[in-house]
């Protein structure tokens, strides 16, 4: 039999522009680790959300994919079902296939949530969280559940969102956490950064970056000069990874 066609269990990534990407390097080694020859993970780079339709259709063997920017939140009405979380998070980053249809699920949540715990103090009461994208939604569910407030920030603010430009001196001193939820500082335009008031970042503040390459952003070093806490998305990645593998396999 031919190699390419003993890979009878397919993954993969759905996403635009993902010449490379963390999951297919981590299940990739992932795979080799557990001796899994007949695994493999590839990237489907769609132009359109609507391909998804003939990539299950037509790809032979796919079990489950993960979904990245910027479609976690119109792939959804292409499913057949989806998880309670996914549906009240409003995004979806994994899709279980089976005989059944395809259902969605959320684990960016979880893989927020054990990654930024360990980081909070009794002063982190308040969040902004900088970009409204699917990510962004997961950020905001686990906040929720924690108990901590949140506001938006955005490009073009809707009702009860802020713009950057209103952020200023009183609204940092309120808001002791910052989460990057945008692509800004992404490798390889690693000089890039929100475009946040940055002398008001105290050693009370917490900046949580989801961006993982490279490890410390352009973000998260201007955080550090102001003696803030800071923290990239790398263990995010590796625990909603994780949780994705689990439900592909339950």
């Amino acid at each position: 039999m031919e190699k390419t066609e003993s890979k009878q269990v397919r993954f993969g990534l759905v996403g635009k522009n993902i010449p490379y990407s963390f999951s297919k390097g981590y299940f990739t080694k992932k795979f080799a680790d557990l001796n899994l020859i007949d695994h493999s993970y590839e990237n489907f780079d769609l132009q359109q959300i609507d391909e998804l339709q003939n990539i299950i259709q037509q790809s032979k063997n796919i079990k489950g994919l993960n979904v990245t920017i910027p479609y976690k939140e119109t792939v959804m009405p292409y499913l057949t079902e989806l998880d309670e979380k996914a549906e009240k998070i409003g995004a979806v980053n994994t899709i279980k296939i089976t005989e059944k249809g395809t259902k969605g699920y959320n684990t960016d949540a979880y893989g927020f949530q054990k990654s930024i715990e360990p980081f909070l103090k009794k002063q982190h009461k308040k969040a902004l969280i900088l970009g409204t994208g699917g990510a962004s939604k997961a950020v905001a569910y686990v906040l929720h559940e924690l108990g901590i407030s949140y506001t938006f920030v955005s490009r073009n603010p809707k009702t009860d969102q802020l713009s950057y430009q209103d952020l200023n001196e009183e609204v940092f001193r309120k808001h002791t956490i910052l989460i990057n939820c945008t692509p800004l500082g992404t490798h390889p335009n690693i000089d890039r950064k929100p475009d946040v008031p940055y002398q008001f970042i105290s050693s009370g503040h917490l900046l949580f970056d989801l961006i993982y390459n490279p490890e410390r952003t352009a973000f998260l070093i201007a955080g550090q000069e102001q003696g803030a806490q800071v923290s990239n998305g790398h263990l995010m990645l590796r625990l909603q990874a994780e949780k994705a593998w689990e439900i592909w396999n339950s």
